[in-house]
Order: structure tokens, then C-alpha cells, then sequence
């Protein structure tokens, strides 16, 4: 590894681990990706600090977690949170830029609603919004000068709503070759944007580049190559489709409500499943096109190269689609690639790190000190594949989408627990129930485990500065205190 690293960072928007046959699906259209696991170090347990996408992406920006950093909504669906970071946040582009990078992204922003990426020292097409953009004008003039045709859809798989209207679109096939995909045309700029910094790397100017595709966020939107790639036949629905709700939190039937789960026939989901299948290949296939420019540049042994997920997403899992205040495995748990030059090859780690980890590394990359990344910690240890002291559990949070609702989740090797303040609150046995269908908070025999966990999970948010932890406080059995829990300052006797 070079004192100064190049760094890409190739990042999906709502991407299944399952769907990565180096992750363990057999079916799997995802060579690329399949051989970064191999050449690099594949982390098994990776988590989104928070599986919604403006937050997730300003933690990565920050190395602060969501509480910390306040951006705790996509602008979108916003319900009266903050949408953009203050401009004296701390950013790694802006220290990156400082120190001489060239800074490049290209594809999905989502960190913010009135900043875009150029305010923090990005370079690259301002593309916002939460899919691909297809009226931009940079695509426009892309498809333009290649002669490709337009953007067409047919097709649309979506359910129906209460009200009776249509549900959300959740696929359609498209009409135009690959060539003209969003997907290709991401990968194009990206491709440009490496020519162009490796002249400049040439003259000693390291670069950062990020490519952002927009996919496998629903709907998913193919040509007809992808969209009927995988025989739905040959799908394995997940086990979570048996979920009944019983003993969850309501929310989670009424977001399942809200997408017209039950309004579809199963054979839909299996067609689903096999169309977002689809989509990861598409995007393995465009992402196989930048690794084959960076060998064509002479970057490859120079270069770290990530990949990972802002968060994950249902697709019929626990019969939801899309993501929301439901702190399952399918939407925390997300592919964490790393391949830095030098480090030995297939390193497989089951620690518990996160994509806030990323802010760290990538600053340890470039020589910088990564402490203003208060929440990160760099996985360069990580990938020596020697021992290494690290935290053997995860905090993770959520605070709304579609209206306020704050969450918070400790994940250990065993077991997981989530605290719904307004609910009941879950604790999964991950062993017995790896689909978390059963939920065990309140078993006798579970006990002990829910005291301990409280109060670990109480501790790591109180240590933090998370003010969460004040309702933990007075509501469950966290121990004693060394502080008056009221706040008053009248009541000397709790100090």
C-alpha cells in the first residue's frame, strides 16, 4: 500500500448481501464483485448505520453516526428533520481536497437536499434524487450522442393500495438497449473521470473516486436481457415470507399494508426476486467495465477499491418491500468489499463493523488523521488478516421516514435486540431463528439475555451521547445510575 493511496469506492442504494454469489447465492450473475471478495478481504458482518438513504450516506461523508450529524431523512418523505449537513461540518472529501486529492463522484448524491456533491469538493454531473434521473441533461446528452433511444417503460408490476389506487411501482421492463441504460451511462462518466485523474496521477495527484449507482433500489427498471435473466422458477423465496406480524411491533403489518404485499400473487414476488437478481448483474457488468479501465490505466496496483451499500432492502422478506422501522437483518446487514494493494488475498472477516467504518479507512488511505471521523474506526487492520481487538457488538438507529419513529438496535453473535419506545420492543434469537420470525423479548427463559442487552445497549448509547438512552433510563431495568434521571438538579439524593 502506497503512503498515498488512490481510492474507488463503488457504492449500490438498497442491495441485498444474499444476491453476491460470493455471499453465498449460487445463482448468482456476479463475477466482478465475486472476484474483489477473492482478491480483497470480504467483511461477513457489515452494517448501514441506519438502513434509510441520507442519513446512511452523511454518516459515510462524516464518520458520524446519525444521532451525531442530525441529517435523519431522505428530504423526500422528510417530516421536519434538518436536509442538509451545516457547512462547518467535517467531510472526507474536504480534508481529501485539502491534502491535494482529486475528488470525484459520479451517480447518487442523496446526502443532502439544497448542498450537492460539487459544495463538498466532489467533482462529476450533479445528479439528485433517490433513481435514476432519466430527464437529466447530461444523460440526455449522452444517449444523444450515441444515437440511443430514449427512456421507455412497459410492464409495471406494482400492487394496489387501501384507498384503492395503485401501489408503488416496484418493476417494468425497459426499452432500450444496455447501452442506454442509467447503469451504462454511470459507469461511462466514471470511466472518463478515471482517465482523466490518472493523467494527473501521473504528476504525483492521488485521487478518490466514487461511483454511486442508483440501483438495486426499486423499481426495478431493466431491459428485457436482465429483466428475464433468472428463471423465477428456480427462486428460493426467503423463509420470512411465513411472517404473520404476531408479536411485532403494528407498524411493520401496516408498512407491508403500504407496499400491497398481500395484494400480489406469490408468483409476482418470485418474479420480483428474479428481476432484482437481474438488476445486481447489470450493475456487476457495468462495475466489471471500470475494473477493466483501471487495469488499462496501470491503476490497479495503486488503488484501493471498496464496495458496498448504503443499506439493504426487503423484496418479500417479512412480505415488505423497500425498507422502513423494521430492523432486520435484510436491510442492516449489507456486501462490505475491501481490496487494498498489498494486503493478502481472500481475507474473510466476521467482526462487526460498519459503513461509518469506511470514513476512517479511506482517510488512513490518504495519510490523514482519521480522528475528526469520530464514530469510524479504519478496517485496515482488518485486512492483514492477523487477530485484531474489536467490539463484539453493533449499535444501529433509525428515526423515520415517512413520519418520526426512533429506533434503536444492539446486534451480537447470537442475539439481537430493538427498542420501539411507542411498541413492543423484539429480541431475536439468531441461532433458532435466523429469518427473525419469533420474537422472545418477553419469554421467561430470555430473560436474563434482555437485562443484559438493555443494559449494554443503554451503556453504548449513554457513552456515545445519544439521548436516546433517557427514555431507556426510567422505562427498562438498566441498573443503577450515577446521575439524576429527572434532570431536575433538585433531587440530590440520586447523584
Amino acid at each position: 500500500m502506497t503512503q498515498r493511496a488512490n481510492v474507488l469506492f463503488l457504492m449500490t442504494d438498497q442491495h441485498r448481501v444474499d444476491t453476491l454469489g460470493a455471499y453465498g447465492n449460487r445463482l448468482a450473475a456476479t463475477p466482478v464483485l465475486d472476484e474483489l471478495s477473492r482478491t480483497g478481504t470480504r467483511f461477513d458482518r457489515w452494517y448501514t448505520p441506519t438502513a434509510i438513504c441520507t442519513p446512511a450516506r452523511a454518516s459515510l461523508l462524516t464518520g458520524q453516526a446519525p444521532f451525531r450529524h442530525k441529517l435523519l431523512a431522505n428530504h423526500e418523505r422528510n417530516v421536519g428533520y434538518i436536509e442538509d449537513l451545516p457547512a462547518e461540518q467535517f467531510t472526507f472529501p474536504q480534508a481529501l481536497r485539502a491534502a491535494g486529492y482529486n475528488c470525484g463522484l459520479i451517480g447518487k448524491w442523496h446526502a443532502g437536499h439544497h448542498r450537492n456533491a460539487a459544495d463538498f469538493g466532489f467533482d462529476g454531473p450533479d445528479l439528485p434524487g433517490w433513481h435514476n434521473p432519466v430527464d437529466h441533461p447530461d444523460y440526455l446528452a449522452y444517449l444523444a450522442e450515441r444515437d440511443l433511444p430514449p427512456y421507455e417503460i412497459s410492464g409495471h408490476i406494482r400492487g394496489s393500495l387501501p384507498n384503492g389506487g395503485p401501489g408503488n411501482l416496484l418493476a417494468a421492463r425497459l426499452h432500450q438497449p444496455v447501452e442506454a441504460t442509467f447503469e451504462h451511462y454511470l459507469a461511462t462518466r466514471a470511466i472518463e473521470q478515471l482517465e482523466r485523474y490518472a493523467e494527473a496521477a501521473q504528476d504525483g495527484t492521488p485521487f478518490f473516486l466514487q461511483l454511486n449507482f442508483f440501483g438495486p433500489h426499486l423499481p426495478y427498471i431493466l431491459p428485457d436481457t436482465y429483466f428475464d435473466m433468472f428463471d423465477p422458477e428456480q427462486v428460493e423465496l426467503p423463509k420470512s415470507i411465513a411472517e404473520t406480524f404476531h408479536g411485532k411491533p403494528p407498524v411493520q403489518r401496516n408498512y407491508s399494508t403500504h407496499w400491497a404485499f398481500d395484494t400480489m400473487p406469490i408468483e409476482v414476488t418470485r418474479k420480483l426476486i428474479a428481476v432484482y437478481w437481474g438488476y445486481v448483474a447489470l450493475i456487476d457488468a457495468e462495475i466489471g467495465r471500470v475494473m477493466e479501465a483501471m487495469d488499462r490505466l496501470g491503476l490497479t496496483d495503486e488503488t484501493a477499491v471498496f464496495f458496498t451499500s448504503d443499506h439493504g432492502e426487503f423484496t418479500g422478506a417479512h412480505r415488505l418491500h423497500d425498507k422502513g422501522p423494521a430492523m432486520y437483518e435484510d436491510i442492516y446487514r449489507t456486501a462490505g468489499l475491501l481490496r487494498v494493494p498489498g494486503q493478502p488475498e481472500g481475507v474473510v472477516r466476521d467482526e462487526f463493523v460498519s459503513l461509518l467504518d469506511c470514513t476512517a479507512t479511506i482517510l488512513e488511505l490518504a495519510g490523514l488523521d482519521p480522528s475528526p471521523a469520530v464514530d469510524s474506526r479504519s478496517l485496515l487492520p482488518l485486512t492483514t488478516g492477523e487477530p485484531a481487538e474489536w467490539q463484539e457488538d453493533i449499535v444501529c438507529e433509525f428515526h423515520g421516514h415517512h413520519f418520526p419513529y426512533a429506533q434503536r438496535m444492539l446486534r451480537e453473535e447470537r442475539y439481537k435486540l430493538v427498542v420501539n419506545p411507542d411498541s413492543v420492543n423484539e429480541l431475536y434469537d439468531l441461532l433458532t431463528d435466523p429469518d427473525e420470525l419469533l420474537n422472545v423479548y418477553e419469554h421467561p427463559e430470555t430473560a436474563p439475555v434482555r437485562k443484559r442487552m438493555t443494559a449494554r445497549l443503554y451503556n453504548l448509547l449513554r457513552d456515545r451521547g445519544d439521548n436516546f438512552h433517557h427514555w431507556m433510563t426510567t422505562m427498562y431495568d438498566i441498573g443503577e445510575v450515577t446521575y439524576d434521571p429527572t434532570l431536575s438538579g433538585l433531587d440530590k439524593d440520586t447523584y
